[in-house]
């Protein structure tokens, strides 16, 4: 009997300690996340548009590059380059090379890691989770138009970093794929038409995203222009930031 009332002792002492290590882990968790979102409301995520469809995305040591193309510096300092398709514009050996750092991963499209030869290949509907970053990879295509067929395989991404979403949609024109986002807190869309959404099924793609703010972009070379993005502006259901190139929005203040 003696024995058992020990055993049952040591049992109750266990639990004990297990819960209070399971409130410890709870309470840490917590407070970490607690701290991220401080920081970030200090420092916020700045989302640079450089162009076209190029972007620069930072937030604290972590620099995210997406489509970098026509790069005027050689800044080196990407950390992480993401590609969505092989199309020049959109694909450039050169511009990528001017934007890493040494350690710089590549994320893209796998008809681009098959010519870049290096980097990581993802596919729609994968993700990858990285140091900080989480992204998962959304179809974008054209269904009605030739020059992004579906079964290409190429991508926009949603990127997490911090306690932010954002979307970059990549070419392509409003899809089912992308009328299910939800919880998106920044969406970069091209504006442009032709070889993507214009600026009225832009807007709607905002009805459905529901986004805290839109960012248009495939304007101003190649096709499209400011008039598109303002158009845009105008009929969106969210809050939208018209960028000239270099302009920067931080979001998380």
């Amino acid at each position: 009997m003696k024995n058992l009332k020990v055993l049952i002792l040591i049992i109750l002492f266990g639990l004990a300690v297990c819960g209070c290590r399971k409130e410890n882990v709870d309470v840490e968790k917590a407070q970490t996340t607690e701290e991220k979102m401080r920081k970030e409301a200090v420092m916020g995520i700045t989302i640079q548009w450089l162009g076209h469809a190029s972007f620069r995305i930072c937030y604290e040591d972590k620099i995210i590059y997406i489509d970098p193309w026509k790069m005027k510096e050689s800044a080196g300092d990407a950390t992480l380059v993401l590609v969505s398709h092989s199309h020049y514009d959109h694909y450039s050996q050169e511009d990528i090379a001017k934007v890493s750092a040494p350690d710089a991963k590549l994320i893209a499209s796998a008809d681009v890691i098959a010519k870049a030869k290096a980097g990581e290949a993802i596919l729609p509907g994968l993700t990858v989770a990285l140091d900080g970053i989480w992204l998962k990879a959304v179809a974008a295509y054209n269904p009605d138009k030739q020059f992004h067929p579906k079964g290409n395989n190429w991508v926009g991404f949603i990127i997490e970093i911090g306690s932010k979403r954002i979307y970059y949609a990549g070419d392509t024109d409003l899809t089912e794929e992308m009328k299910v986002l939800k919880d998106i807190d920044a969406a970069l869309l091209p504006v442009g038409g032709t070889y993507t959404m214009n600026a009225k099924e832009a807007a709607e793609a905002t009805m459905h995203i529901k986004p805290k703010l839109a960012i248009p972009y495939h304007w101003g070379d190649i096709i499209g222009g400011r008039n598109d993005a303002e158009q845009f502006a105008e009929s969106a259901a969210c809050e939208v930031k018209i960028l000239a190139p270099g302009e920067t929005v931080t979001i998380g203040q």
